[in-house]
Parts: structure tokens; sequence; C-alpha cells
């Protein structure tokens, strides 16, 4: 059997971890061939693809990114593009896919295995956390530990001249980065998507701080919304599966809290930096067990089917389901964290 491996939208700590464990296992046990396309759907899409084997992926453990690279590409919106895929996967001798990625790149891939017939084994990317049907994505706990990282360095530098300090995070429509991240991290507001927020309230708990003679750090959510307005962003573009580019909360915030307040306020947006450099120990290990159930999941032939982390064991469950909806944050999570606001 030939497998094809793709990689698809934003890269993510730990994706070279999966690669790695499919190629392993499936040439020392299966004796399968392995095929990587370049650029997530774009690889496919243009036949643009390299030969996998087990001296291809050594090292590549501990390296963030993906040997193969990403892309946003939507083969759905591309003129003939499932045609382009089922001919180029047949010229090529490949036989199924392993689709590693989020909620747009599994969307496609349960289309192209449920109504276009492509055998396709789907495995949960994404330092949002958001994929429903698995407690975790592995790129999740990188992000987070960059995050409170980033915040335990804010508050020395916010308490010796004595301002706030807003840090921006990512996480899309999802609060995940910013709760963990903020709770860790010993934040004074932590402000998600999930929940609309109150300027006035915000600004309350910055003033309560400063009464205790602290400077207060704020970690909101790149997709948090104040109650009275509207997503602020600075892009109004969109990619090809229609999202805008999200950013510029954080930025807006420190004005309103300058200008109610009274007190200085400095915005830093982490960015791209959640994203990057060495997976952590978790998320090599779950990258890894990932990879070693999707590749067991072709062997069985049991295609439409994700990998998923239930508690410690790892089950299949249909890509449809993963991507049926957004994991969002419970508001008893929360609550919990509303004890340490102000």
């Amino acid at each position: 059997m030939r497998v094809g491996v793709l990689t698809g939208g934003g890269d993510c700590p730990g994706l070279n971890a999966v690669i790695r464990a499919v190629v392993r296992k499936g040439v020392q046990e299966y004796e399968y061939e392995f095929v990587g396309f370049r650029d997530g759907w774009r690889g496919p899409l243009e036949g643009a693809a390299v030969r996998l084997d087990i001296p291809a992926v050594r090292g590549i453990l501990p390296r963030g990114g993906t040997i193969l690279g990403s892309s946003r590409t939507n083969p759905l919106k591309q003129e003939n593009g499932i045609a382009r895929i089922r001919e180029n996967l047949a010229s090529m001798g490949v036989d199924a896919l392993i689709a590693i990625g989020g909620e747009d790149t599994l969307g496609v891939a349960a289309r192209l295995n449920d109504e276009y017939g492509v055998p396709v084994v789907a495995v949960p990317k994404t330092i949002d956390n958001d994929l429903s049907a698995t407690d975790y994505t592995f790129g999740f706990d990188t992000a987070v530990g960059i995050a409170t990282e980033a915040i335990d360095r804010l508050h020395t530098t916010a308490e010796s001249h004595m301002r706030v300090l807003v840090c921006e995070v990512m996480g899309r429509h999802a609060g995940w980065i910013a709760l963990h991240s903020g709770l860790a991290g010993g934040a004074n507001v932590i402000l998600i998507p999930e929940q609309r927020f109150d300027t006035e309230q915000v600004c309350a708990w910055v003033t309560s701080r400063f009464r205790s003679s602290y400077a207060p750090i704020v970690v909101v959510a790149e997709g948090a919304m104040p109650k009275d307005g509207d997503m602020v962003l600075k892009d109004q573009t969109l990619d090809s599966f229609g999202h805008v580019r999200l950013s510029g909360v954080g930025e807006w915030l420190a004005k309103e809290i300058e200008k109610r307040t009274g007190k200085e306020a400095r915005t830093t947006v982490l960015g791209h930096i959640q994203r990057g450099g060495t997976p952590s120990a978790f998320d090599r290990w779950l990258a890894t067990r990932f990879g070693l159930h999707a590749i067991e999941a072709v062997r069985d032939g049991d295609f439409g089917k994700m990998v998923a982390l239930r508690g410690t064991d790892i089950v299949r469950v249909p890509i449809a389901e993963a991507t049926a909806k957004l994991k969002t944050v419970d508001p008893k999570l929360y609550d919990e964290a509303g004890v340490f606001f102000g």
C-alpha cells in the first residue's frame, strides 16, 4: 500500500512528530510506502509530493513547523479541484490519505471521504484546541506554555513601570489559550470570545489592582468582543475558507483602558510566536500516539475516521463529528477563573 500524508492549515508544534510516527510504524510493521504532499491540500491538487521514508523522518521529532509545508488551500474552491486530486492520487498510486489539520483541513477530508470516495484518516491539529470529539489537540500545550512564559515576563516589566499590560493571544473563536495561560500566568483579567466583556468592568478590575499597589495584566483572546460593539479587526480580508484574520482587540482595549482610567497601558500581541519553536513534551507524546493510531486505522481500512484523545485512550471518531461544531470554553470553567480578577 502507498499512503499519502499532508499537513494543512496553520503550522503547529508536533506536526513532525505525527509524520515521524506514521512513517516509522507504517514502514517497519506494515511495509507501506509513503508520499508526503507539499503545502496541505495544494500537494494532491497539483501533484506536488516528496518521498517519505525512515531516513527522511530522522531527527524531526523536536522540530517545530512541518517538513512538508502547509497552506490554507481549499480544493473545494478550485476549478475541478476534487477531480484533480483524484487523478493525481491515482497517477501516483496513492491508496489512502492521512490528513493532519484543524477544522478546515478536516472539513475537506470529511467531504472527500464521505462524498467522493477518497479513503482518508484524519489527525486533529490546532493550537486553538477547538476541535470537538477530542479532549486535546497537539500544539495547544506548547502554545499555552509560550503564552504563560510571556505573561510571567510581562508581570515584572508592568510592576517596574506601574502600567497596564494587555497581552493578546491566539485562539480564533475559542478562549482555551487565553483561559489556560491567563490562569497559569496569574493574569488579573481574562477575556474570551465565548463571553462578551464589559469594558467598564475591565477598567474597574484594573483600578482595583492598582489600589493593591500591583500593576494589572490583562489577557485577551483575539476573538473576544465588547458587549457594546463588534469584533475588532485590523484586517478585513478573508482566506480561502472565508475566515477573517483576527487581531486588533488588544490594542483597542489598551487605548480604552488608558482613556477611561488615566493609567498608561501597553499592548503585547504574541501572534505567531505561539505557533513556533520546539513542541512541548506533552505535544510530542500526543502527536506521536496520534500518528501510531492513524496508520493503524489505515491498515484496518477504517476510513472516514479521526483519531482522538479521550482521557488517556486514543479512539476513532467520524471526521464529520469532529468538525460539526467548535469546542468552546464551558462557562463554568471561565467562572472558576473569575475569583482572581481585579
